[in-house]
């Protein structure tokens, strides 16, 4: 069945203008089942976010299945709030089960880093072209209520204290 979604979305793909989310949806895909971030960049490219969704994952290792979402931590497409990101990001994830059977969701944000002139940045000698701002891992069956609590428990997520007072409007930024 994997294989005919594939190839249907493919035709499509070749046999014209396909739908904008689909196109995204190929673009953004990696991880070891691209069939299966697809068909979660497909239902979350369907709408336009305020973070920008840079890769959707899905990795498998025999029924073991788990999707990753690498957002944008800068270019929101409009100013949010750290509860409007924490909504979009619980969002996003909720959309990710609902779109494939994966056991977990793993959501994270990057930064670039600035770079000088002539840094090494891929090989043995490689400096860090970017660095994770937010992260949270979310478990399929875990209550709405649980996530909110997790959100604002520093044990759970990590949000990285300046990207969050750069990142969001100000004065609406929890303590």
């Amino acid at each position: 069945m994997r294989k005919a979604i594939s190839l249907a979305a493919l035709a499509l793909l070749l046999a014209g203008r396909p739908p904008q989310s689909l196109v995204d949806a190929y673009a953004r895909a990696a991880g070891n089942d691209k069939t299966d971030a697809v068909r979660i960049g497909q239902r979350l490219f369907a709408r336009q976010w305020s973070a920008q969704i840079l890769k959707v994952y899905v990795d498998a290792v025999g029924t073991h299945r788990v999707a990753g979402l690498l957002l944008s931590g800068v270019k929101f497409h409009r100013p949010l709030t750290q509860v409007q990101f924490t909504n979009e990001a619980l969002t996003l994830i909720r959309e990710s089960f609902a779109a494939v059977p994966v056991e977990e969701v793993d959501l994270w944000c990057n930064v670039p880093l600035g770079i000088g002139k002539g840094v090494v940045v891929s090989g043995d000698y490689a400096k860090p072209t970017q660095r994770i701002v937010f992260t949270i891992t979310v478990r399929r069956g875990e209550s709405a209520a649980r996530l909110r609590e997790r959100m604002q428990d520093r044990k759970f997520v990590y949000w990285d204290a300046e990207w969050v007072r750069r990142a969001f409007r100000p004065g609406t930024v929890r303590g």
